[in-house]
């Protein structure tokens, strides 16, 4: 093979002992042979496509090369010596050789196609050497020079985060990403509806009227869940989530890795529940045993044996739940990265913003420190790719209205989190309302009344879509079992939602 770009990407270290640098892990040879192979058999092109990208490469003539006939192979057109000479530089020299020069030499000399993944495999695996050098070395130079702004805590943060977008991805560091690759992207999420259960873009909710309304759960996507005190919004939560993961159907990837072909795996922060009260409250709305009946024991023994029935289900469905109390943002993102690495993740759900703590001082304004937090949970479900549901309260200003239907500017302590969330969905009933005007006395003239208003609104729920980035706002109508603090499915479908004027 050609000596002369080994020479160029390989600068001689000092004779001595002890020499004054490492050089970074690579493989010139391994680079020529495969992109040998390439030029002479297009095919070898697709053996290596699903992991390897230019930036793999060390050498940066390498690097423009394999770019190049990439992208000529990708449009359906043939990449060898010839077509692709005109795209590089025609007036650099390798060694005594031109460009055009050197790309013959990589042609005649090419090895057969059916190494080219051994090649491959063994130039990506030496990027990720290279990544984690780099990695490494922040990590020493940020701690001894301790900027007053990256505290220790701040440095693990950022250096997990990077350690994760490397396992997962291959690559840690952000840039730009070519249009091609983000039209595949959306072609495959397309595809992944089609084929999906439902039809739909995002994960199901397992409520039909809702999915319909907004395609599901989409990955990346910021949704607030938001309600006043005894609207059921961590009821609504809690439905998703056991929908979620109890529709959770994994399908095998090539490299041996699952993904959810259906439902999920999800993580559930439950900052205001115990875990105990969670899965006593999923126990009764999926068996129809009212939860302060089995809080208070009045169980018949029928019901005992349907909740020991369900909860042998309830071991095998992949719902995790972390109970910790005034969790920061910081520690949510590294337990929900660990999560991901080691079972799995499909969707977030943070029961509830208000009782989260951001990662400024203690004393800090409450509206920066929730701008904090809501930013995080954007940043963070990006970072995974996965729906994240943050619950959130809203300011007592509703009370005051006759008319309690909620709205945007009555989120709590700061703009940020409707200026960040790609969804806001609002949880309203009127009957929680109505009930509370009932007259004391049934002989009362507006007893009537409050009868025939209180019979339309019983067991329903509004769930009002506030905000959508890609899709419609409106109102999806739901009917609401209290005793079990379910929601479902009207059984009329004419009242299942209607559109905002």
């Amino acid at each position: 093979m050609i000596d002369a770009v080994r020479n160029i990407a390989r600068p001689q270290a000092p004779q001595t002992p002890e020499p004054l640098y490492r050089e970074a892990p690579n493989n010139i040879e391994a680079e020529q042979a495969l992109l040998g192979a390439l030029l002479v058999n297009n095919d070898a092109y697709y053996r290596v496509s699903d992991f390897l990208k230019a930036e793999h490469l060390y050498e940066p003539l390498h690097r423009k090369i394999f770019e190049v006939a990439s992208e000529i192979i990708r449009m359906g057109k043939t990449a060898n010596p010839v077509t692709i000479k005109t795209f590089l530089p025609a007036d650099q020299k390798v060694g005594d050789l031109t460009v055009a020069q050197y790309l013959a030499r990589l042609a005649s000399e090419a090895v057969t196609i059916i190494n080219a993944e051994d090649y491959g495999r063994a130039i990506y695996d030496l990027a990720l050497r290279r990544s984690l050098i780099q990695i490494g070395e922040d990590v020493v130079n940020i701690a001894y020079d301790a900027p007053l702004d990256m505290p220790p805590q701040a440095q693990i943060e950022d250096t997990e985060r990077r350690l994760f977008a490397l396992a997962e991805n291959g690559r840690y560091d952000g840039g730009f990403q070519s249009f091609s690759d983000a039209v595949a992207q959306a072609v495959d999420m397309a595809g992944a509806a089609f084929e999906r259960d439902g039809n739909l873009s995002g994960i199901s909710t397992g409520i039909s009227s809702l999915d319909s309304k907004m395609g599901g759960l989409q990955r990346s996507d910021l949704i607030v869940l938001a309600g006043r005190p005894g609207m059921g919004k961590t009821s609504l939560a809690t439905n998703i989530a056991w929908n979620i993961a109890a529709a959770y159907e994994p399908e095998v990837l090539p490299d041996g890795s699952f993904k959810a072909k259906n439902g999920g795996v999800v993580g559930f922060y439950s900052l205001e529940m115990s875990s105990e009260q969670l899965a006593t409250r999923i126990m009764s709305e999926q068996t129809e045993v009212s939860s302060s009946k089995i809080r208070r024991g009045e169980i018949t023994e029928h019901e005992f044996e349907k909740l020991v029935g369900f909860s042998q289900t309830m071991q095998k469905v992949p719902l995790f739940i972390d109970q910790t109390g005034g969790i920061s943002i910081a520690q949510l993102s590294a337990r929900a990265r660990r999560l991901k690495r080691q079972r799995g993740l499909d969707c977030l759900v943070v029961d509830y913003i208000q009782l989260m703590t951001g990662a400024g001082k203690a004393g800090e304004n409450r509206v920066q420190e929730i701008t904090q937090i809501t930013t995080g949970l954007k940043s963070l479900g990006k970072e995974l790719a996965v729906p994240i549901i943050a619950l959130s309260q809203l300011s007592r200003q509703v009370e005051s209205r006759e008319d309690k239907r909620p709205q945007l500017s009555d989120l709590r302590e700061s703009g940020s989190i409707e200026q960040d969330a790609d969804v806001v969905l609002f949880v309203f009933r009127e009957e929680y309302y109505v009930k509370n005007l009932e007259p004391r006395d049934i002989g009362d003239p507006k007893y009537p009344e409050w009868e025939v208003l209180m019979d339309k609104v019983k067991g329903t729920a509004d769930v009002i879509i506030a905000k959508q980035r890609h899709g419609p706002t409106g109102t999806v109508k739901l009917a609401f079992q209290a005793e079990f603090t379910r929601f479902a499915d009207l059984a009329d479908p004419s009242f299942i939602q209607y559109e905002e004027p």
